[in-house]
């Protein structure tokens, strides 16, 4: 009699022991998963949040800035480093400089770019060298064939494109010469016969030139390295031919100087 009762206890417990363990397993694999979830939308709030506010990747879409910047390149812009002249930055663009528009993503990777785990396709967006910040003299060119900043020659030897025959492109093929109105930047590319920078828009806009020069607030910011391909990673400074510029004499103008536009105008 009073083996029976434990022998019913045992018996019973034996016949639920499965369900409960399934009920666990289950429990466990609803839990990790959810944590899981967790983990991925946090991930992906926090890249959204680094790509507004603290750097984005872009692909290069064209050959305007080799050998420095290939054709699909992967840069870093930070959105908090300030840029100063020499440097390269990603600017949106300014008055339909781009007109043969890359693919843009769709679908998932649309989603990838916007939250940033994917590089922009720069649909919209340029990537050039600053030669001249607001307030500068930007003229082309001295005797030497150099083009000076307030004044200074630049050598710009050190990233200028220099071909498969290892002849260098000249640092403009027309004289120009202009004075960067305020809140504004005057950009060139280091490829300069492939490169449709703000030699190329100085008649454009009203006031004549005003397209050539980009307004700040179109900066996305500096490019700082090239991410990818990996035997291409490199780390950006801005280049010695820069030291020696001195700044504008007199305060930048409200509007955009076009003294010489290479057109004899």
């Amino acid at each position: 009699m009073t083996q029976e009762p434990r022998a019913h206890a045992t018996q019973e417990q034996g016949a639920h022991a499965p369900d409960e363990r399934s009920g666990g397993f289950g429990r466990r694999v609803r839990g990790a998963i959810s944590e899981l979830l967790v983990v991925i939308i946090g991930a992906l709030v926090i890249s959204a949040v680094l790509r507004a506010f603290v750097g984005q990747m872009f692909i290069i879409p064209s050959g305007s800035m080799q050998t420095t910047l290939e054709i699909n390149d992967r840069v870093v812009v930070s959105k908090l480093s300030d840029f100063k002249r020499g440097d390269i930055v990603v600017f949106e663009d300014p008055a339909g400089w781009i007109l043969d528009r890359p693919a843009e993503r769709t679908g998932l990777g649309k989603v990838g770019e916007t939250i940033g785990i994917l590089p922009a396709t720069g649909t919209n967006h340029l990537v050039k060298r600053v030669i001249g910040m607001p307030g500068d003299r930007v003229k082309c060119c001295d005797p030497d064939g150099r083009i000076t900043v307030n004044g200074s020659a630049l050598d710009e030897t050190s990233y200028l494109y220099t071909g498969p025959d290892g002849a260098q492109v000249a640092p403009s093929d027309w004289d120009f010469e202009v004075v960067v109105p305020q809140d504004h930047i005057f950009v060139m590319g280091d490829h300069r016969d492939a490169s449709g920078d703000s030699r190329i828009h100085l008649q454009d806009g009203v006031p004549k030139g005003s397209n050539a020069f980009i307004p700040l607030d179109k900066v996305v910011g500096p490019t700082v390295a090239i991410a990818a391909p990996f035997d291409r990673i490199t780390r950006f400074t801005t280049p010695d031919a820069f030291d020696a510029v001195a700044g504008p004499e007199e305060p930048a103008p409200a509007e955009g100087v076009v003294v010489s536009d290479g057109y004899g105008r």
